[in-house]
């Protein structure tokens, strides 16, 4: 198999990609990636000496790098993680993520089409249904409707839509996984866990937005890479799979947790003016996925674990 990668050398790409070519050793991994602040080729140190794995550094929005690529590599499988993906980022500059999330999107489902590419799968997230309320104890299933609330969730709403629309028009063998918040190595520290890790190891205040009610649902990325092998491997083209390991945990509590973990003061949280649009909760149903046999790996103790000792190494040393 020759797959190509997009978004390789961010958070999510790269542990999907050492997950991958670790399983997978005999087959070909291209991946591009126009290494943006929240990338590093460093990420993939260990594998860009080995013969199986090809870097290009490059913009899914550049058709013409798509199409000398897609020319010169006879691709089996396409994974899109190649994504503006920060919510506050989206509130400020909301034209950069419809540009790269759908146009982007759009683009390497095109070229799929035109070479007969054989799978393409297209990384989503749990916020494209929007928010459930904080008391309630429902959840969200793949057949629901999408209702996302900030420009982020939207244009990742609108991929999602894009990519179904040429499984039912063209019978591109389509597949989406819809996913919960990742913890791991590799974050960049503007997301939640990194920044209150990085915050406290430097005793700099860490921001908590409102008052830290908001659920978020934690899975680890290691978790979230089997689970979209496995739907590479064993899934239903045109079908979409929510991947959550059911750790649900408000903001606030989370980076308590944390905090007690690195023997830091809950003094360092400071509570600061609410996103706008904040989602509530997020909840997803996982019986589509676990009937292809899938189950997380890590417990949230031992995730937030390895987490903290991976990001507390990685954050020592800049």
């Amino acid at each position: 198999m020759i797959y190509l990668i997009t978004g390789g050398a961010g958070f999510m790409g790269s542990n999907f990609l050492l997950y991958m070519i670790d399983k997978y050793p005999s087959d070909i991994f291209i991946n591009v990636d126009k290494l943006t602040y929240a990338s590093n080729k460093e990420y993939l140190k260990s594998v860009e000496s080995l013969d199986n794995y090809i870097f290009i550094k490059g913009d899914i929005c550049n058709k013409d790098l798509l199409k000398e690529i897609f020319q010169k590599y006879q691709i089996d499988c396409v994974v899109n993680f190649a994504a503006e993906s920060h919510v506050d980022n989206s509130i400020e500059n909301p034209e950069s993520f419809f540009y790269t999330n759908i146009i982007g999107t759009s683009n390497l489902l095109e070229y799929c089409r035109i070479f007969n590419v054989k799978k393409y799968h297209q990384i989503s997230t749990d916020e494209v249904y929007g928010d459930v309320d904080i008391e309630s104890t429902g959840s969200f299933s793949e057949v629901d409707t999408l209702n996302p609330n900030n420009p982020y969730s939207a244009s990742k709403a609108s991929a999602d839509l894009i990519c179904l629309s040429y499984y039912k028009t063209f019978g591109l063998s389509v597949t989406i996984s819809r996913s919960a918040n990742n913890m791991g190595p590799n974050q960049n520290e503007e997301k939640l866990i990194p920044k209150i890790i990085n915050n406290a190891i430097r005793n700099k205040p860490i921001p908590i937005y409102g008052y830290g009610t908001n659920v978020r649902d934690w899975i680890y990325v290691d978790d979230h890479s089997s689970a979209v092998d496995l739907i590479i491997q064993s899934g239903v083209a045109g079908n979409i799979y929510n991947v959550s390991a059911q750790n649900p945990i408000s903001n606030i509590k989370l980076a308590m947790l944390i905090l007690n973990k690195m023997n830091k003061q809950d003094s360092l949280l400071k509570f600061v003016e609410d996103r706008k649009a904040h989602d509530e909760k997020y909840a997803m149903n996982t019986f589509k996925i676990q009937q292809l046999g899938w189950r997380p790996k890590y417990s949230f103790k031992n995730a937030l674990e390895r987490t903290i000792t991976l990001l507390c190494n990685q954050f020592s040393k800049d």
